[in-house]
């Protein structure tokens, strides 16, 4: 019998797709308790979800000895904070995006990770798991992408007054940064996922749209370690959204639907140069099983790596990847720059991509 996880939900706004995603996979998880300080929102979800304890006292969760996983689904101030307690009360931990507020504190989850080997901490980046994405990464495995030239990635939503009528939204203190941190950052993760780190980028970052303290319009080109280029597009004020991506290779194109919030899904076209190529990855694409996607597999896939010990699916490099991505966007738009990477100790950004005043002021 496949051994159930149970887990702890700490937040009540994107939690509840995250307990859909755990609801889908009713013989690996059970969810005994959620904590809000949202009672509403929080007891609503209880009842929908069938959870029979709820509470606001967030410690009670890293107290109990009954509980596996810690899910984090706050604002992204608390989320170190949250993830820490978790690992050090010897709980597994899943923890929404954006990971953390620096890349400092990325090396340090991962030396507080050492000190509990048997802990596996998971970032989220649901969007992998699309069928569309998951057949590119197929076709390069089965080598039949060839060398890659060029991405583009669109991220053109749109986000209006109501959006950030919620407090902690749109200022640098409490959501960390703006439409690249927050939603722009899984298309993101899929350029990481697809073509490995980035080595530079050069940006222009612009808060056009709404009277916030962060952008919410950005213009990357970027180099890819692996060669290849690669020019990312972010804004909220899109009255179309879409997300898209394109991949050029020597020997095919991919290309992403558009819709806004399920790019990864199918169906995506793959076009090669030559029809003696394109049969080749026509056969390697009807060999292709779907399967679930989303949080439904990221979940699946966390479960596995747990009862095996093995890493995530997602892991801390993951996330370190995707951060430093946005903190040598930010360097880059301050100074004029290209931005090269990693970042590592002793860059100006690594303890936090906040503006100064902002920074001057959350040390009090």
């Amino acid at each position: 019998m496949t051994r159930k996880l149970r887990v702890g939900v700490i937040g009540a706004g994107i939690a509840a797709r995250h307990l859909a995603g755990f609801g889908w996979n009713k013989d690996l998880f059970e969810v005994p308790v959620l904590c809000s300080l949202d009672e509403e929102r929080g007891r609503a979800l209880c009842q929908e979800y069938g959870i029979a304890e709820y509470t606001q006292d967030t410690d009670s969760l890293f107290a109990r000895d009954d509980l596996d996983i810690i899910d984090i689904s706050t604002p992204p101030s608390s989320h170190f904070e949250l993830c820490r307690k978790g690992i050090e009360s010897g709980k597994h931990v899943i923890c929404e995006k954006p990971l953390f507020g620096s890349i400092a504190e990325v090396d340090e989850m991962g030396r507080i990770l050492a000190r509990f080997p048997g802990r596996r901490l998971m970032p989220i980046f649901q969007y992998r798991y699309g069928s569309g994405l998951q057949k590119l990464k197929l076709l390069i495995e089965q080598g039949l992408a060839g060398k890659p030239f060029l991405t583009t990635i669109e991220t053109h939503w749109w986000r209006g007054p109501d959006y950030y009528a919620v407090p902690w939204r749109g200022k640098w203190a409490s959501e960390l940064g703006g439409g690249l941190l927050g939603h722009a950052i899984h298309a993101h993760d899929m350029l990481n996922y697809v073509h490995g780190p980035c080595a530079e980028v050069f940006s222009y970052g612009a808060t056009l749209v709404n009277p916030i303290e962060v952008e919410d319009t950005a213009a990357l080109s970027v180099k890819m370690q692996n060669g290849s280029l690669a020019t990312l597009s972010m804004t909220l004020g899109s009255r179309q959204e879409i997300s898209r991506l394109r991949f050029c290779f020597s020997d095919l194109v991919a290309e992403s639907i558009i819709e806004p919030y399920t790019m990864g899904r199918d169906p995506w076209v793959f076009t090669a140069g030559t029809e003696e190529h394109q049969a080749k990855i026509d056969a390697a694409l009807a060999a292709y099983v779907p399967g679930e996607d989303g949080y439904t597999r990221q979940f699946e896939l966390f479960h596995k790596a747990i009862v095996e010990d093995k890493e995530p699916p997602v892991t801390l490099q993951d996330a370190r990847n995707s951060l430093e991505l946005v903190t040598a966007a930010y360097f880059s738009q301050r100074t004029g720059r290209p931005t090269p990477m990693p970042i590592a100790a002793d860059h100006p950004l690594y303890r936090s991509w906040l503006p100064e005043e902002q920074r001057r002021a959350a040390a009090g």
